[in-house]
């Protein structure tokens, strides 16, 4: 597979060939592997070996007096821990801490990439990698009710809203059994994939746009780049903490969910 060359002021504006890449494997006849590894997989590897390189360094010889790098992991897990695990589950939040701690530093890593020069796209702005994570936080809150309520039990837990009149109930339960058990691994993932995948387009196009511009024949068109690429400066800065959010919104919504599955009553 041969991805699309590199885009300049000819492919503006950008399209989703902008999301495709070349193999980093030299592609062989009658070699299905050879676009599987590119560019975006590189990024999600990297992401995994600096978490847990990073990690690994940081608590290898724990101090009383943490040094900077066990007080920056201390810092991200006190986080997640005090600001959302304990706070959205409750005690049983504490078990779930490093889950979630994970989750979040993994979305968060791997959306920064799309600021990050030479790299300059987040792998969660491919839809895959959002959905594989919301997949494996379904799962979880899944097996976390069944195990807490039992099948049968969880399934009334999730469907059944005791203070709603028993002739609503057939068409309430049906709603509540979408929504609460089959919906949510698809707006977790949707929220992320299309955050990400808008803020990238974003940023194509200012950048893209102002290459246009300022190749135009026009030289009134010149000027005007340089307000694209000061658009496109603004919309970096305004694109991380969208990177930031998210990675919280997806740790705080997986959170809520294995609190519902905790819980007693709907």
């Amino acid at each position: 597979m041969t991805g699309p060359p590199i885009p300049l002021a000819a492919d503006f504006p950008p399209t989703l060939d902008s999301f495709d890449f070349r193999s980093l494997v030299p592609a062989l006849d009658g070699t299905a592997w050879a676009g599987l590894f590119t560019k975006i997989t590189l990024l999600v590897w990297i992401t995994v070996a600096i978490l847990i390189v990073f990690f690994l360094v940081s608590y290898r010889n724990p101090q009383l007096v943490p040094t900077r790098r066990q007080w920056l992991a201390e810092s991200v897990y006190g986080l997640i821990r005090d600001s959302v695990a304990v706070p959205v589950i409750g005690r049983e939040g504490v078990r779930f801490a490093p889950y979630l701690t994970a989750l979040f530093a993994f979305i968060l890593l791997n959306n920064l990439w799309g600021i990050i020069p030479f790299a300059q796209i987040s792998p969660n702005a491919h839809l895959a990698f959002p959905a594989v994570l919301a997949v494996a936080t379904w799962l979880l809150y899944l097996a976390v009710g069944i195990r807490r309520h039992g099948f049968l039990g969880y399934l009334k837990v999730s469907c059944w809203i005791p203070e709603a009149p028993l002739g609503v109930q057939p068409l309430l339960v049906p709603i509540e059994f979408v929504f609460n058990l089959l919906l949510r691994p698809v707006t977790l993932s949707v929220r992320l994939f299309a955050n990400m995948f808008a803020g990238h387009m974003i940023l194509l196009v200012f950048t893209l746009g102002g290459v246009a511009l300022f190749q135009a024949d026009a030289l009134l068109l010149k000027p005007v780049a340089l307000v694209s690429w000061a658009m496109a400066i603004v919309m970096t800065v305004f694109e991380l903490g969208i990177m930031v959010l998210q990675a919280y919104v997806f740790t705080l919504l997986t959170a809520t969910y294995l609190q519902s599955s905790l819980a007693e009553a709907h």
